[in-house]
C-alpha cells in the first residue's frame, strides 16, 4: 500500500460535517444532554484509532493525532495543538467550530464559559481518563451546570456507516528482537506491584502489554500491536482481554501457562473479582478509562494512582534492542540516500509532485525485505506545505516540488528490530538566503543537541533551550517538542521522556530513544526540520565525583543538505560535527552501494571548510 493511499474514509465535506453535527445535537437532545465531549481517543488513549474509533475525524473532518471537540447545543469548537493550527482550517468549517489551542485555551476553560446554568455536558467514560473527568466536572460545575457518564456513545447512534472493529493477527515477537522474555518482564513489574504493596495493575496501553507478552499485531497502520487490555497481578499471571479471532496458534506455547486469555467482554467480571477480594489495583489516572475506575471502586476494591509500570522498562532498551535499532537505522539510511539521490535528478524540472517523491521514497523503503511498514503517514510538503506541521498530502493539496523552494520530508519504517523517523528538509534548486540562513540556525540546534553533555538526572525539559537558543536569537521559534521518545518495533511516538519546553519529570536514562528535531516554520512559504534519532549513552567525559556524566549517540544515517548550510553562521565545533556526522554516514552506507548513487552520497557528506 502507497503512502498516499490508506483504507481510510474520504474526508466529509463541509456540507456533510453540518448534517453529522445537526444529527448528533438532536440525539444528544434525545438522552436529555445540553453538550457532549468528543476526543480524538478510543479506549487506549493511543495516538493512532482504528476507523471504528475516529469519532472526531468522522464529526468534524480533523485527521490530526491530537484534538478534541466539544458540541454544545447552539455552538461548538475544536482543540487542536500548536502543529495542527493550519491543518484545521483547511479540514473543519469555521462557521460551525470555534478553533482553540489545546493548551493555552483548554477544554475545560471553553466549558466554564459556555456551559451555562442548568445544563448538561456528556462524555463518554471508555474514551476518557480519570484525570479528565475531574477536570471537566469541575469546568461544568463552574459554569453552574453538571457533568454525566453515558451508557453508550451517541456519536455512534448517529454514525450510520461506521466500520467494525480491527481484526488483525498477533504474532510472537522473537527473542533475538525483544532481548528479553516476557516471563522475565512479567517478573520485573510484578516485582515493582509488590514493592509498592499492590495487588495488580489495569494496563490499557495496547504497546505495554505488546511489550510485556513480546508480542506484535496488525490492528493499527503504523503501531504493530494489537488492541486489548490486561491485568497484571502481583504473582506473575496476567489476564489478557483480546479477541478470539486475533491470536495465532503459535501464541500458547510462547506465552506460557501464567497468561491467561479472555474475551475483551469478560474485563468488568475480572474487576469484579479484584473488588470482591478488596484488591488494591494501581490504575493511571491519565492513560486508563474513567469506566475502569468506576468499575473497580463500585466493585470495592481501592485504587492506588500510578504511571503504567511498563513505561519506563519499556523505554529503556536493552543491548539486543538497541543493536537492532542500529541495525534499522543502517537499512533506513541505504533506502534514504537511494531516495535523495534520485530526487536530485527528478525535481529539476520542477514537475515532481509530493505525492510522487512520497511513494518513491516508499518504494526504496519496501527494497528490504525485513520492512514491515511505515511508523507512520509520511509528510511530503513542498512550499508552504511543509510550514503545516504535521501536513498530510492529499490530491487536492498535492503540490509540485517548484525551483527555489524547500521540500520537508519525514518519514520513517517498521522493522522487526527497530523503528525509524528521520526528517530532512531540502533543497529544490537555488535556496534564498533567508532559507538558508534560517536554516543553519536550526541545524546549530540539533547540533547542540546532538552534542549535549549532562549530567544523570537531567530530564528533556531542561535540554530544551540548547535546541532553540540559535532561533531565540533571531527572535524565531517553533510551536511543538524538540524530541519524542520512540518504541522498539513499536509505537514511533513513546513515553515518558521527551526533549520539550513543557515541564518533564522523567530524567534522561541511558538505553532511551528519543528524537532530537528542531524546527522553523514560516507560515504560506516554507518549513523547516532537522531530525535524527538519537540513543542516550553514558558520555567518554566523565563529570566529576562519582556519576557518569552522559549524551547521545545518533542512530539515524542520512545526509544533511549541504547546500542549506552557512557556515559563517556556525562555530567551529559545529561545521566539526557535521563533517563528522557525513564522515560516519558515508562510511557506513558505501559499501555494497552502485557506482551512481555512491557518487551522489560522496559529493553529498563531502566536507565543507569553517569560514
Amino acid at each position: 500500500m502507497s503512502s498516499t493511499e490508506n483504507s481510510e474514509p474520504d474526508a466529509p465535506s463541509f456540507s456533510q460535517i453540518a448534517h453529522r453535527l445537526k444529527a448528533l445535537r438532536k440525539e444528544l437532545k434525545s438522552r436529555g444532554l445540553d453538550g457532549f465531549i468528543v476526543p480524538r481517543a478510543d479506549e487506549h488513549q493511543g495516538e493512532y484509532v482504528p476507523p471504528s474509533a475516529d469519532r472526531l475525524s468522522w464529526l468534524t473532518g480533523f485527521t490530526g493525532s491530537a484534538g478534541l471537540a466539544v458540541i454544545l447545543a447552539d455552538q461548538a469548537a475544536i482543540f487542536i495543538d500548536g502543529r495542527y493550527t493550519l491543518q484545521v482550517r483547511d479540514e473543519v468549517p469555521e462557521n460551525l467550530f470555534a478553533y482553540r489551542h489545546l493548551i493555552s485555551e483548554p477544554a475545560t476553560d471553553w466549558i466554564r464559559d459556555n456551559l451555562g446554568e442548568g445544563k448538561i455536558i456528556g462524555f463518554d467514560p471508555w474514551l476518557t481518563t480519570p484525570n479528565q473527568v475531574r477536570r471537566y466536572q469541575l469546568a461544568a460545575e463552574q459554569a453552574g451546570g453538571s457533568l454525566a457518564a453515558t451508557t453508550s456513545n451517541p456519536v455512534d447512534a448517529v454514525w450510520a456507516d461506521r466500520p467494525g472493529p480491527p481484526q488483525g493477527r498477533i504474532v510472537p515477537h522473537d527473542l533475538e528482537y525483544a532481548g528479553k522474555s516476557s516471563l522475565d518482564k512479567r517478573h520485573d513489574i510484578a516485582t515493582i506491584l509488590t514493592d509498592a504493596g499492590q495487588d495488580a495493575v489495569v494496563l490499557s496501553a495496547p504497546d505495554s502489554i505488546a511489550w510485556l507478552l513480546n508480542v506484535r499485531g496488525e490492528d493499527l497502520p503504523y503501531a504493530p500491536q494489537p488492541l486489548s487490555f490486561a491485568v497484571l497481578h502481583s504473582d506473575g499471571s496476567v489476564d489478557w482481554f483480546v479477541d478470539p479471532e486475533k491470536p495465532t496458534a503459535e501464541l500458547a506455547q510462547h506465552l506460557g501457562p501464567d497468561v491467561s486469555r479472555h474475551d475483551p467482554e469478560d474485563l468488568g467480571d475480572i474487576l469484579d473479582a479484584l473488588g470482591r477480594h478488596k484488591a488494591l489495583v494501581r490504575l493511571s489516572g491519565d492513560a486508563d478509562p474513567e469506566w475502569v475506575a468506576e468499575r473497580l471502586r463500585t466493585a470495592g476494591a481501592s485504587i492506588a494512582t500510578g504511571q503504567d509500570p511498563c513505561l519506563l522498562p519499556k523505554a529503556i532498551k536493552n543491548d539486543t534492542e538497541l543493536d537492532g535499532m542500529r541495525n534499522a537505522h543502517k537499512r533506513d539510511g541505504n533506502a534514504l540516500v537511494k531516495f535523495l539521490a534520485w530526487l536530485d535528478q527528478a525535481a529539476e524540472g520542477g514537475n515532481l509532485t509530493e505525492m510522487e517523491a512520497a511513494d518513491y521514497l516508499e518504494s526504496c523503503r519496501r527494497q528490504s525485505p525485513k520492512l514491515k511498514g511505515l511508523s507512520f503517514t509520511t509528510i511530503a510538503g513542498a512550499g508552504p506545505n511543509g510550514a503545516i506541521v504535521h501536513y498530510r498530502v492529499t490530491p487536492e493539496s498535492n503540490r509540485p516540488l517548484e525551483p527555489g523552494s524547500l521540500f520537508l520530508l519525514d518519514s520513517g519504517g517498521q522493522y522487526p528490530d527497530g523503528t525509524t523517523d528521520v526528517t530532512r528538509t531540502i533543497a529544490i534548486g537555488t535556496p534564498s538566503d533567508e532559507m538558508r540562513e534560517n536554516f543553519t540556525r536550526v541545524l546549530r540546534g540539533h547540533i547542540a543537541i546532538a552534542t549535549a553533555r549532562f549530567p544523570v538526572g537531567t530530564t528533556g525539559s531542561q535540554l530544551d533551550p540548547f535546541a532553540r537558543r540559535p532561533l531565540w536569537d533571531a527572535g524565531l521559534d517553533y510551536d511543538h517538542g524538540t524530541g519524542h521518545g520512540v518504541g522498539s518495533y513499536l509505537n514511533v511516538h513513546e513515553g515518558p521522556h521527551r526533549i520539550s519546553k513543557t515541564a518533564n519529570s522523567i530524567p534522561l536514562a541511558p538505553g532511551m530513544i528519543i528524537s532530537n528535531e528542531p524546527g522553523y516554520y514560516k507560515t504560506g512559504a516554507y518549513g523547516i526540520r532537522i531530525e535524527n534519532l538519537v540513543a542516550v549513552v553514558v558520555a567518554d567525559t566523565q563529570g566529576a565525583g562519582d556519576n557518569p556524566t552522559l549524551g547521545f549517540e545518533t542512530l539515524t544515517q542520512a545526509p544533511i543538505d549541504r547546500r542549506l548550510v552557512v557556515t559563517e553562521l556556525m562555530e567551529s565545533q559545529e561545521v566539526a560535527w557535521l563533517n563528522g556526522y557525513h564522515a560516519w554516514v558515508r562510511a557506513n552506507l558505501l559499501p555494497g552501494m552502485n557506482s551512481e548513487t555512491a557518487a551522489w552520497l560522496k559529493a553529498a557528506t563531502s566536507p565543507i571548510s569553517f569560514k
